[in-house]
């Protein structure tokens, strides 16, 4: 998997991703210190309004910020925006009110929903090769999981010989080394894409190019089934594990960590997954495993080890059911395109955790975890049927891109946007049968 690294422009981007991660890993913790700080016992509201403005901000954000931002220079506008997150971190250690809080957290997390799509849709440029960039996208999420393991130790280690105020320090810093990472690199220019109509269609092109596509509205649907089964880990872990199962506060990170781990794990596992089967076949079934483990955990999650086998299961599902996801959204449109596709998928992934995120704490105060399980798990059934129906087996897609080129959006040609699915389905008859 780390061949991938030989190539010198994506080494040098994978960095950048890895310093910023860090860095964002040490602003979460710093955060919760922040937010206890300024507000004491309320806390955890304060938490929970941040994380609903960082939602809003990614999902009204992204697809402005494309359309504005697409067609100028990809490196000068990444290398802006990280140096807009660092300035905006090591600001937040001057705050004295919980609003200022808010609008600095909107302000960097419009930062991060204006840069990731962008990112995101500069690695298929620097890696054109379906098998590198599989890879590359594997990795990318075995960078995001380990940071989710190890930047609270690294915090930890941090906070036994400064103040938590200087973690913010840390996250500046993170930022600042990722624009110098990206500013060393050659980032490809973007392609030119011509516009037509008002801004407002520019700003939406993305949205309705996604839309248009039956497989990317599977897609969607399968965002929506892992949003529904990840929100019953982030969400509701800490009140069940202190709460329902009267454990310590260690038990709630071994909890997260296990988790973390199986969606490593996962990751690992995906690349050999995806030369056997086809995209389709490891997302569906991935999704059909959520909709299990949710089942079974509203029978065993009063268990401590059959609860931590849940959360790992959950997490491997939501990697395998998510990550191949990139490789679709690379193959459904041309270069110019991306961006705006990028964007679109990053604002409607994330308007399904910002339904997805209350609903699982609202069910679990009100009626009970076994409730949340149960709720929560129909709504995962419901994301996983709707993307078996929705995204067409690949013998069907000829007369559905053809619908598609309907709408003005320029494809790639049927037979290199799904030459990764057929080799799958000629070398193993059953990779599709699903």
């Amino acid at each position: 998997m780390i061949s991938v690294l030989r190539y010198p422009t994506y080494r040098t981007l994978f960095g950048a991703q890895v310093v910023a991660l860090t860095g964002t890993g040490l602003a979460t913790v710093a955060l919760g210190l922040l937010a206890y700080d300024l507000a004491g016992a309320e806390a955890g509201a304060v938490l929970g309004t941040a994380l609903a403005i960082k939602m809003i901000a990614y999902v009204t954000v992204a697809p402005v910020a494309t359309a504005l931002l697409g067609a100028l220079p990809r490196r000068a506008v990444l290398v802006a925006l990280d140096l807009v997150r660092a300035g905006v971190a090591v600001s937040l250690p001057w705050v004295s009110e919980v609003w200022q809080v808010y609008a600095l957290i909107f302000l960097l997390q419009a930062g991060s929903a204006a840069f990731t799509p962008l990112f995101q849709a500069t690695i298929p440029d620097v890696l054109p090769d379906e098998r590198s960039y599989t890879r590359a996208i594997t990795l990318s999420r075995m960078a995001y999981d380990l940071e989710s393991l190890l930047s609270p130790a690294l915090a930890a280690a941090a906070l036994t010989v400064v103040g938590f105020h200087q973690l913010f320090v840390g996250t500046a810093l993170g930022f600042a080394a990722s624009a110098l990472l990206v500013l060393s690199a050659v980032v490809p220019k973007p392609q030119a894409s011509p516009r037509t109509g008002h801004r407002y269609d520019a700003t939406t092109r993305g949205i309705r190019l996604y839309l248009a596509a039956p497989q990317l509205r599977g897609l969607l649907a399968v965002h929506f089934a892992a949003a529904a089964a990840g929100s019953m880990v982030f969400v509701n872990t800490v009140a069940h594990v202190r709460d329902g199962l009267g454990r310590d506060a260690s038990a709630v990170a071994l909890a997260l960590a296990a988790n973390g781990v199986g969606s490593l794990v996962a990751a690992c596992a995906l690349p050999r997954l995806l030369d056997r089967f086809s995209d389709r076949a490891v997302v569906l079934r991935a999704a059909s495993v959520l909709v299990g483990v949710l089942g079974a955990g509203a029978f065993l999650a009063g268990y401590w080890p059959a609860l931590l086998v849940l959360w790992a299961l959950i997490g491997a599902g939501c990697s395998l059911a998510l990550t191949p996801g990139a490789r679709l959204l690379r193959r459904s449109v041309s270069g110019p395109d991306r961006p705006a596709l990028f964007a679109a998928d990053f604002a409607l992934s994330h308007s399904c955790w910002l339904v997805c995120y209350p609903l699982a704490g609202w069910v679990a105060t009100s009626a009970g975890i076994t409730t949340a399980f149960v709720v929560l798990g129909a709504l995962t059934a419901i994301g996983a049927a709707g993307a078996f129906v929705l995204w067409p087996r690949t013998e069907k897609l000829n007369s559905q891109v053809a619908g598609f080129a309907e709408y003005g959006f320029r494809t790639l040609p049927v037979k290199e946007l799904h030459s990764c699915e057929c080799a799958a389905k000629s070398s193993l008859p059953r990779a599709d049968r699903f």
